[in-house]
C-alpha cells in the first residue's frame, strides 16, 4: 500500500463485540491493522515508517474491555484502558510502578488517548518494565479462543517461539496475593517487614520521547531481615525489556543491605541484553540501568 499521506485511505471497520472481530478477521485474511488510540500508528505513519494499510479494524467499541476491576485475587485491566484511567482508578494504588509508568509517558493529552492495551502491544512500551516484575498475565482472544499467558512468555514469542499478530489483546491481570497482609505491616513500620518498589526512566529529554533505559524492581524483606521475593526487570528504546533473574537470584533470601547496590549494578551488566545505536551504546544502556537499579536500592535501603 502506498505510505501514509500519498492518498491511500484504509476502510475503517468497528466491531461491536468479539464475536464480529472474529468474523472481520476471517473476511479480511491479514489485510488489516488492529488500532484503538492509534498513538504510535499515527506517528509511525506520519515518520514513514511503517506502510498505512489496507483496512484498519478499530477496536475502541468492544464492549467489556475497557474495564479495571479486582476478581479472584487479581486485578484485571481492559486492554483498551486509556493510560490517564488507568493511572486514576484507585484499584491501581496496590501497583504504584505501573502508575509511576504511565504518569511518565508522553504528554496527558496522549495519555487520555493511548491505551495500556498498546503500548505492551508494540512490545517496547515503558510500562512493560514494571508489568514484568509484577507477573503480569495477558488475556488473548486467538482462533482457538480466549488464551491467556504470561507478559515474559510473550515477550519471547510465546510458547511456539513466535507472536501472532492476529490475535487480539483483550485483558491484563496482576496477581493480588499478600497484598492486605503486607499492607498491614508496613503501616506499623515494622523495621523487619517491608517492601521495596521503584521504577525509573531515563529519557533523551523529560517527556514524549522514546526512553534510553527504564527499569523496575519490586522486592519483600521477611522479618528475618532477608529477601523474601524478589523481582527486577530492565529494558528501554526499541529494545525488548527483560526479567533479570541472574540478579535475583543474587539478592533472594540474602540479608538486604545498602552493599548489596554495587553487586547489583555489576551483575546488571552483565545480565541485561540491550543494543546501541545512534543516540546511546549498547555499553552506556547496560551501565545505565545497573546504575539506576543500584541508586534505586540505595535510597529503599536508606
Amino acid at each position: 500500500m502506498p505510505a501514509y499521506g500519498s492518498g491511500a485511505m484504509p476502510t475503517v471497520w468497528q466491531p461491536q463485540d468479539l464475536h464480529e472481530l472474529s468474523e472481520l478477521r476471517n473476511r479480511l485474511q491479514g489485510r488489516y491493522c488492529y488500532t484503538a488510540g492509534g498513538t504510535l500508528l499515527r506517528t509511525q505513519w506520519e515518520g514513514g515508517l511503517v506502510a498505512s494499510p489496507e483496512h484498519l479494524i478499530c477496536l475502541s467499541k468492544l464492549p467489556g474491555v475497557s474495564d479495571i476491576y479486582a476478581e479472584e485475587q487479581q486485578l484485571v485491566i481492559g486492554a483498551l484502558t486509556h493510560l490517564n484511567s488507568c493511572e486514576a482508578d484507585t484499584l491501581m494504588a496496590y501497583f504504584p510502578l505501573l502508575q509511576e509508568a504511565i504518569r511518565v509517558i508522553a504528554a496527558p493529552s496522549i495519555r487520555n488517548v493511548a491505551t495500556l492495551g498498546g503500548n505492551i502491544v508494540s512490545g517496547v512500551g515503558d510500562t512493560i518494565p514494571a508489568l514484568l516484575v509484577y507477573d503480569a498475565q495477558l488475556c488473548w482472544m486467538t482462533d482457538r479462543g480466549l488464551e491467556i499467558c504470561s507478559l515474559a512468555s510473550w515477550l519471547s514469542g510465546g510458547q511456539d517461539g513466535r507472536r501472532n499478530p492476529e490475535d487480539v489483546l483483550v485483558s491484563i491481570h496482576l496477581p493480588m496475593q499478600d497484598k492486605d497482609s503486607l499492607a498491614v505491616d508496613m503501616d506499623h513500620h515494622s523495621p523487619y517487614m517491608k517492601e521495596i518498589s521503584y521504577y525509573r526512566k531515563l529519557g533523551r529529554r523529560e517527556t514524549f520521547s522514546a526512553s534510553l533505559v527504564t527499569v523496575a524492581m519490586h522486592g519483600e524483606i521477611g522479618v528475618d531481615g532477608r529477601w523474601k521475593r524478589i523481582a527486577i526487570a530492565a529494558g528501554g528504546g526499541s529494545g525488548m525489556a527483560m526479567r533479570l533473574p541472574l540478579c535475583e537470584k543474587l539478592l533472594l533470601d540474602e540479608v538486604a543491605s545498602v552493599g548489596q547496590a554495587a553487586v547489583l549494578a555489576s551483575m546488571v551488566m552483565t545480565e541485561f541484553v540491550t543494543y546501541g545505536d545512534a543516540f546511546a551504546s549498547e555499553r552506556y544502556r547496560k551501565q545505565t540501568a545497573g546504575n539506576l537499579l543500584a541508586a534505586g536500592l540505595w535510597e529503599a535501603m536508606n
